[in-house]
C-alpha cells in the first residue's frame, strides 16, 4: 500500500513538473508570426543595441544591451512582439529605476 502512494505520488510530481514546464513557451501559430527585423526595429527605436535575435521555445530570444548600457536578454511574443520576459544584468555603477524596487532595496536610493 506504501509503495503504491510513493509511486502515485512520484508520478503526480512528475506530471506537476512537466505541466510548469510546458507553460514557458509561447504558442502563437507560425503563420501569425511577424518578422524578426520588426522587432529588432522596435526594439533599436527605443536605444536597445541588439546582439542577436533567435527563436526559443516558440518566442523570440533577444539578447543585446538597453539604452543605460546594461546587458539584456528579453523574450517576445512572436505574432504580437509583446515582451514576455527580461532580464536585465546591470553594472556595477548604473543607476536602477526607482520602478524596479520593492520593499526593503537593501539601501539603495
Amino acid at each position: 500500500m506504501k509503495k503504491l502512494l510513493l509511486i502515485n505520488t512520484a508520478l503526480a510530481a512528475t506530471l506537476a513538473a512537466t505541466m510548469s514546464w510546458a507553460d514557458d513557451d509561447c504558442h502563437d501559430p507560425v503563420a501569425d508570426w511577424q518578422p524578426k527585423e520588426t522587432l529588432q526595429q522596435h526594439i533599436e527605436a527605443k536605444g536597445w543595441e541588439v546582439r542577436k535575435i533567435k527563436v526559443d521555445d516558440g518566442c523570440y530570444e533577444v539578447k543585446g544591451f538597453d539604452q543605460n548600457g546594461n546587458k539584456v536578454e528579453a523574450e517576445y511574443y512572436p505574432a504580437s512582439l509583446r515582451l514576455r520576459e527580461v532580464q536585465i544584468k546591470f553594472a556595477e555603477d548604473a543607476v536602477i529605476p526607482d520602478h524596479l524596487y520593492s520593499g526593503d532595496n537593501g539601501g539603495q536610493p
